[in-house]
């Protein structure tokens, strides 16, 4: 997975290292390798080494394709586990006539700064993590002694899981409709494209008690779940259950945060309770009373899922990385169940960090400007969507497997995603109206706010299709760059 902090300022490469070099002494875990062993070993071993193997900073170089190049190269060539750490950070200049130039809304040129791209293994480090591990750098880099962060404060444990979950998990998931290559075309590609946009955090609007009925996660996943039907349903599939897998995330933020990949998965249905909404969700303005209620039932199911304990992979992960037999027959094993459960698993996978909980200033460099990070979208599913907010806005990306959809097919379903997003995001009228939004206002009200955690800011004007609107292909795109990792220019005015 890889993490894209945009600074407006330079960086001094060997300030850098040694301040990257202290963060990573500071978060000792980071400094893990794989130990080599045998097949028929019972289990596989860590061992922490307590200084590098090697030097993970480099630098991507200048010109008007460099960022691309590193971004094609965080989604292609992942650190080895063999090498401590398992993890590379690059330094990318933009801007200024040396990076990538790319225009503003105002047509000036992107003015200079530095992208800092942080790849990592998936299977020792998460995206909390590698934040935890950039704002030590950027403390270290600066000078700044670091802020507190507060901690996430979970509800208690709730009442069983509420009603429709289990229906939704007895059904087959639909699975993406993939684009119209032909079947052995799709087979043939390899690796994943990647879009970035930025989108306005919804304003928070007080509800009972000052609170919210629903958040900005209970928000994305109605949104990827409205533009996974709007998608089938354009391609002649029927529709179907929706089911998306959730990353949950305890830690605390703080420099005491436990290193690794520390998050547990959940399966979000997202199925409405009443089946009439299913049609009222599909049409081309999705119907404000039917997004209202299933926003509602999605924050009861994500609140029952939060407070839940559980396995970090569920039941069966457990019990197939149980030492019980060697790594080498588990590996078989594992690969079959995989193909076995494979109609059975989510459809996509969405994972949001919420507002960025550090500064990430570095000094004379600025601060952070925009936090972009995609997770890994392996087939079957071969869709994730993640999301982080800075700045008061939301850094969506949308990565997909190029065995699934090809870039234009990428370049629609984020079209689609935006529309749908909107469309959650003009509800807040008919959250308060009679009926739960029906009438004529229903859909005008302002803008929604979710997370209670998120920066409230004005909505902005932003050029996306209208909600529920179709997303049209003859619509311009950005130019894709070497290795599929593309930038959404019609949705973000700063350079990316």
């Amino acid at each position: 997975m890889h993490i894209e902090v945009h600074l407006p300022g330079r960086l001094d490469p060997a300030r850098l290292r040694a301040a990257f070099r202290r963060a990573l002494l500071t978060h000792s875990r980071v400094l893990v390798r794989e130990v080599p062993g045998r097949r028929h070993r019972r289990s596989f071993a860590w061992e922490l080494t307590g200084e590098p193997d090697t030097d993970p900073v480099g630098l991507a170089g200048r010109g008007p394709d460099a960022l691309a190049a590193a971004r094609a190269r965080a989604l292609s060539a992942c650190p080895p586990l063999t090498l401590s750490p398992p993890l590379r950070l690059e330094v990318v200049e933009t801007g200024g006539g040396t990076g990538a130039p790319e225009p503003s809304a105002a047509g000036e040129a992107s003015r200079p700064g530095t992208v800092l791209l942080l790849t990592m293994h998936h299977t020792a480090l998460d995206a909390p993590s590698g934040l935890r591990l950039l704002a030590t750098t950027a403390e270290q880099y600066g000078g700044v002694d670091p802020a507190p962060v507060t901690g996430r404060v979970r509800p208690g444990r709730p009442a069983p899981a509420p009603s429709g979950t289990g229906r939704a998990v007895r059904t087959r998931p639909v699975r993406v409709a993939p684009d119209s290559r032909p079947e052995p075309v799709r087979a043939r590609a390899v690796g994943n494209g990647m879009l970035q946009t930025d989108l306005p955090v919804p304003r928070r609007v007080p509800r009972d008690g000052g609170h919210s009925p629903w958040t900005v996660n209970d928000q994305l996943l109605v949104a990827t779940s409205l533009m996974v039907t709007r998608w089938n349903a354009s391609r002649g599939r029927q529709a179907g259950s929706v089911r998306l897998t959730m990353p949950v995330d305890d830690r605390p933020r703080g420099t005491e945060m436990p290193m690794g990949n520390g998050t547990r998965l959940v399966e979000v249905a997202m199925t409405p309770e009443d089946p009439h909404d299913a049609d009222l969700l599909l049409g081309e303005r999705p119907d404000p009373a039917a997004v209202v209620r299933l926003l509602r039932t999605t924050a009861r199911r994500t609140h029952a899922l939060k407070s839940a304990q559980g396995a970090p992979l569920g039941a069966g992960a457990g019990l197939l990385t149980a030492p019980l037999l060697p790594v080498g027959i588990r590996g078989v094993l594992t690969r079959g169940a995989r193909r076995v459960a494979a109609p059975w698993m989510s459809t996509a996978l969405v994972t949001n960090i919420g507002r960025v909980p550090y500064a990430l200033d570095f000094g004379d460099a600025g601060r952070a400007t925009a936090v972009w990070f995609s997770a890994p979208a392996r087939m079957p599913r071969g869709l994730s969507v993640a999301a982080a907010s800075t700045s008061g806005r939301l850094h969506v990306t949308l990565r997909w497997s190029r065995a699934l959809l090809d870039d234009a097919a990428g370049a629609d379903l984020m079209g689609l995603f935006a529309a749908s997003l909107s469309t959650t995001s003009l509800t807040s009228a008919g959250a308060n109206a009679p009926g739960t939004g029906t009438g004529p206002g229903a859909a005008t009200g302002e803008m929604d706010a979710t997370a209670a955690d998120a920066e409230a800011t004005p909505a902005r004007d932003h050029a996306s299709p209208g909600p529920g609107g179709p997303y049209h292909r003859a619509t311009r795109h950005p130019d894709p760059t070497p290795g599929g990792a593309r930038s959404a220019q019609d949705h973000h005015k700063r350079s990316s």
